[in-house]
């Protein structure tokens, strides 16, 4: 049976570690933790929250950064069918004020550096228990030791007490076995948050089968170079993120080795690859470029990596060029979003591809190639809206009943989810991408909301109007740019000013590198902003310099 055909992400798992008990399944800071050994924490861990009291479909933030309890938390919530909500450790009270009440979730693991922000959201939300642990907490006494010496082990207070739990106790807890939990393929396994058109973060609703066709066909992708239960793979992308959660946790339903980093700087990616040996690396175009431009790539040892992977945005040719002439092998690279649960398309590894294509469409994903307006098919090799849709799909955004009808449609009896990319099909499989949706930027990596930002823009008491578009840059992916309209009887207010205005309210991520003041803005003849002739705008710009 093939991890597509289990109806559970923990039987895909569970198989996988009966099967390779005595293999290492995750790598931390040295320590090694076998499939065998990983099991039993899981199976711990659930038995002790099901004491507690967490049930099927219960919801639970996972609030942590990447370590061994990341992996096994997420675990052992699908071991109880609890649907999982995971977030960047960054967030602050505000962002996560927002994530706990929109998702209803009541219980949430966090480390002691940031339990003092949920302490401030607590009041506030549907929160009732905190599960805290450490990011040292499997590390053996000495290595404690000299990182509490060197000042080189973030820490920060928390007592516990009532619903204030410790992880590790709760793994030490000899709690009874609990019955057999029955999880249908279509049952949500996790909710994904994902930026978008609006100025708030939408809830992706994952189902368990649709995860594990997903994680199934990332790994096949790569089959013909490195055969399952032989790969080793560096953790080089977020797990709260598709891209980081596909290949990542994907290689624990192979047999894989997973090695996890607590902090992704490019001197301990490199020195991970060096000790392990490591097969399989993934990242976004970014980060592959910081690696390329790096000082110190050339005193490190990076043969042993077969298999690179690129997701996030496109990979500009010069990046994919300049690493296959320093190193050999190729990026590969695919297409995807949250909302189809990752790769709608992938490059096969060791397979022909033509030039510029983002990959060949996935057996378990559908397509449609539309135009926009009238959402009838173009003539084949043509461009235009991209629609997906699958057996297992996402079906709409949770509790956003407005932005599920905007971007997801019946079309011929199915449901479809509108991509709002432009894109156009060669020779029936192979897909290329042309343009994104005018609203979303991707900056590093992120998905930052134009309309955000034009929000908080149009708060300040001087600004009328406001437009933000991506300007194309190979460092970053897009800079962004915020187009700008004063009230005539404002007079010295400057990009400066209305910078450090977005500053104090928006992630880092999403501030404006640039502000132009216009004395107006494009709009159609219904008053729609056309955000596309000003980045039609900047491209010219570009392309003229």
């Amino acid at each position: 049976m093939t991890e597509h055909m289990f109806n559970s992400i923990y039987q895909a798992f569970d198989s996988s570690a009966k099967k390779h008990s005595q293999k290492n399944a995750l790598i931390y800071l040295g320590e090694k933790f076998t499939y065998k050994r990983l099991e039993t924490y899981i199976d711990q861990l659930a038995r002790a929250l099901y004491q507690l009291g967490m049930r099927k479909q219960d919801r639970a933030i996972i609030y942590l950064p990447h370590c061994p309890e990341w992996v096994i938390t997420w675990l052992a919530l699908q071991k109880l069918g609890v649907v999982v909500i995971p977030v960047t450790h960054f967030y602050g009270p505000k962002d996560l004020h927002y994530i706990a009440n929109d998702s209803g979730a009541e219980t949430i693991f966090c480390t002691d550096t940031n339990f003092g922000y949920i302490t401030k959201v607590l009041d506030d939300t549907p929160l009732k228990r905190v599960i805290v642990n450490s990011i040292i907490d499997f590390l053996p006494w000495w290595k404690k030791v000299i990182g509490f010496i060197y000042d080189k082990i973030p820490s920060g207070k928390y007592k516990l007490g009532e619903n204030i739990f410790s992880l590790q106790q709760l793994l030490k807890t000899n709690a009874p076995t609990f019955p057999n939990i029955d999880i249908d393929p279509k049952d949500i396994a996790q909710t994904l948050y994902t930026g978008g058109t609006t100025g708030f973060p939408k809830g992706v609703p994952i189902p368990n089968r649709l995860f594990l066709e997903s994680t199934y066909e990332q790994r096949n992708s790569r089959e013909g170079l490195i055969p399952r239960g032989k790969d080793v793979v560096i953790q080089g992308a977020p797990l709260y993120h598709i891209l980081g959660q596909a290949v990542g946790i994907g290689a624990l339903f192979s047999g894989d080795t997973l090695v996890l980093l607590p902090k992704m700087g490019l001197d301990a990616i490199f020195q991970h690859i060096a000790i392990y040996k490591a097969t399989s690396f993934f990242g976004t175009p970014t980060l592959y470029r910081m690696i390329l431009e790096h000082e110190r790539l050339n005193k490190y040892d990076l043969s042993s990596l077969i298999y690179n992977f690129s997701g996030g945005d496109v990979l500009p040719k010069e990046v994919a060029k300049r690493w296959l002439k320093k190193f050999g092998k190729p990026i590969y690279e695919g297409y995807g979003a949250t909302e189809t649960c990752g790769g709608v398309a992938l490059i096969p590894a060791g397979e022909p591809y033509p030039e510029g294509s983002v990959g060949k469409i996935l057996s378990f994903q559908k397509i449609k190639i539309v135009d926009g307006e009238t959402l009838e098919e173009v003539p084949a090799g043509e461009a235009g809206e991209l629609l997906v849709s699958s057996d297992y799909m996402v079906s709409g955004y949770w509790n956003k009943p407005e932005e599920t009808a905007g971007h997801f449609i019946e079309l011929d009896g199915r449901l479809w989810y509108r991509t709002g990319d432009i894109v156009r099909l060669q020779d029936g499989c192979w897909l290329f991408f042309l343009d994104r949706s005018v609203d979303v930027i991707k900056h590093k990596g992120y998905r930052v909301a134009a309309s955000k930002i034009d929000a908080v823009l149009q708060e300040h008491p001087a600004v009328v109007a406001s437009c933000t578009v991506g300007v194309p840059d190979e460092m970053v992916g897009e800079r962004i740019k915020a187009f700008v309209v004063v009230r005539q009887d404002i007079k010295g207010i400057s990009s400066a000013e209305l910078i450090k205005w977005c500053k104090d309210k928006l992630a880092t991520y999403e501030v404006p590198q640039y502000i132009e003041f216009r004395d107006m803005l494009p709009k159609s003849k219904v008053g729609k902003l056309l955000r596309r002739e000003l980045r039609s705008e900047e491209r010219r710009k570009n392309e003229a310099s």
